[in-house]
């Protein structure tokens, strides 16, 4: 529960350089648990809750840019620091002069508060009591434009009880989770993921989460050793996206995205980002169906 006394505003240990693109580093504001970023898929500033602040995952994507990445569980969450970190960074953005000193000009518009971080979101133990305090505190808050709470996840939890249920408040809230997605081969998945996945556990947790949250397909495209994807694989995820549709989901749409920072884990040189025609190509078929299609090259 998020009904701790609430403490002085925080005195944020920030550096001065502003935002790109290029980097999103978690301690960007001097917080444990919030972050800011600037965001191509958001077109603006983006709000981090960093619920992993272990470095741990369940997965080891490739392109992963978390530092010292380790497999397991994500820690407890300070619950009253997170709701102090919040309140006293959404202030500075909001009342203060946070986009005039950090945010590039034409992306000076608060766009979401995401869930994402330096793991997996939804593996916290705290993920439910982390979204009521999200939720409190946007709650107390006038925006300029309309605000999105967005949850970034493997999909690895969504069918669990509390899990579902903390997604249902942010759906009322207006919110949206961006389910991974990567390739459409199970052995493709497991050499970019680092975990076996099957296409009947991608479809059942895409029908069961988009049920409970209004979801969006996120997809990193990228070259190995200067080749991308090959034509195999690309038709192996349209025919995915097209069975998942077809078993139940409902999508919002696909982004398709592909590298701006380098990864940090091992074999990162053999990684390179595809170009946008590239990526269109994966983009046309599956806006033919008439899906939103994203493309962030």
């Amino acid at each position: 529960m998020c009904n701790h006394p609430s403490q002085m505003a925080i005195q944020m240990a920030e550096p001065q350089s502003p935002l790109e693109v290029t980097d999103h580093s978690r301690a960007s504001a001097g917080l444990r648990y919030v972050y800011p970023v600037v965001s191509r898929r958001a077109q603006g500033l983006s709000i981090g809750i960093n619920l992993n602040t272990n470095n741990a995952c369940n997965w080891a994507c490739r392109y992963c840019q978390v530092p010292n990445l380790v497999r397991g569980a994500a820690p407890l969450v300070d619950i009253p620091l997170l709701k102090s970190e919040l309140r006293g960074f959404l202030t500075e953005v909001l009342d203060g002069d946070f986009m005039q000193r950090r945010v590039p000009e034409d992306l000076r518009r608060l766009n979401d508060i995401a869930f994402s971080g330096n793991g997996e979101p939804t593996a916290s133990p705290d993920f439910a009591a982390a979204v009521e305090c999200v939720l409190n505190e946007v709650a107390k808050r006038t925006f300029h434009s309309p605000l999105k709470l967005v949850v970034i996840s493997n999909g690895s939890f969504v069918t669990r009880d509390l899990i579902q249920s903390a997604l249902k408040q942010l759906a009322a809230a207006r919110g949206e989770l961006w389910f991974k997605l990567d390739r459409g081969l199970m052995a493709n998945r497991q050499h970019v993921n680092d975990v076996e996945l099957s296409d009947h556990l991608v479809l059942e947790r895409l029908k069961v989460v988009s049920s409970v949250i209004p979801v969006w397909l996120q997809t990193c495209l990228f070259r190995e050793d200067g080749i991308p994807p090959p034509d195999n694989e690309r038709q192996a995820y349209v025919d995915l996206v097209r069975q998942a549709i077809q078993h139940g989901t409902q999508l919002q749409g696909v982004m398709l995205y592909t590298l701006a920072r380098p990864s940090l884990q091992p074999g990162a040189e053999h990684l390179s980002a595809m170009s946008e025609q590239e990526m269109q190509s994966w983009a046309q078929p599956l806006r033919e169906w008439g899906l939103e299609v994203r493309v962030s090259a």
